[in-house]
């Protein structure tokens, strides 16, 4: 499974600097009459621009590179995506203007894309994503059991399930909103021991919905898997 996704934290989160360089790229692209298709300057030349290191330029790109704003070609440079000035320069501001998610937002956006992606696993699903799932809830109840937490397991176990569900674009959402959920789940305590107990017994349910490629049945049991998370959350 995918562990370096649980050691990637707030990976679209922006700090200040990340908010300068962007900017500087965006009025850049602007002055220079940048079109879609056409290269940045290197990393080299933006860093020495902009007095600042070549990874805080990299990660700047891989931010806007998230969002479908630039595309890095190894080898090659950093190229305008394929947008019109208008949507560009829109996209930009608004993400320079976007708060960091909070915890409920994170949640609420985790239960919506889950229920549908279940749903889809149940129906797509082959045994290469039946065998990723139950290795997943087996290291998510050999954790639990040890009296160990299981936040990281839990996740992954819920990450296998979007996977099987054939839909790279739920996919990448589920991927880029799960280390701050992890952090988020750690901060507020979420999952304690005898939550992570019972949760192995739904989380047994939601496979066997998805093994019978029943998906109004992994779809119920999901929900119901969801709804002490639901109660807990609006009572924070």
């Amino acid at each position: 499974m995918r562990k370096e996704i649980v050691e990637r934290r707030d990976i679209n989160a922006l700090d200040d600097r990340d908010i300068f360089i962007i900017s500087e790229i965006k009025t850049l692209i602007n002055k220079k009459n940048l079109e879609p298709g056409e290269k940045l300057p290197s990393e080299r030349l933006l860093a020495e621009r902009l007095n600042v290191t070549r990874g805080s330029i990299r990660n700047a790109i891989q931010k806007l590179e998230s969002y479908g704003l630039l595309k890095s070609m190894k080898q090659s440079g950093t190229y305008v995506a394929d947008l019109g000035r208008i949507a560009l320069n829109g996209m930009i501001d608004h993400i320079l203007s976007l708060p960091s998610p909070d915890f409920k937002s994170l949640v609420e956006t985790r239960i919506l894309l889950e229920i549908k992606s279940v749903k889809f696993a149940a129906t797509r699903r082959n045994e290469e994503d039946l065998y990723e799932i139950e290795m997943a809830l087996s290291d998510y109840r050999k954790k639990t059991l040890a009296g160990k937490d299981s936040v990281e397991e839990d996740l992954l176990f819920h990450l296998a399930i979007v996977k099987a569900s054939h839909n790279p674009s739920l996919d990448q959402l589920m991927l880029s909103i799960t280390p701050q959920i992890i952090t988020e789940f750690e901060k507020y305590h979420v999952c304690k021991t005898d939550m992570a107990i019972n949760a192995i017994k739904e989380h047994e349910a939601i496979v066997n919905a998805i093994k019978m490629k029943n998906p109004s049945l992994a779809e119920e049991k999901m929900k119901e898997h969801f709804s002490v998370l639901y109660q807990y959350l609006y009572k924070t």
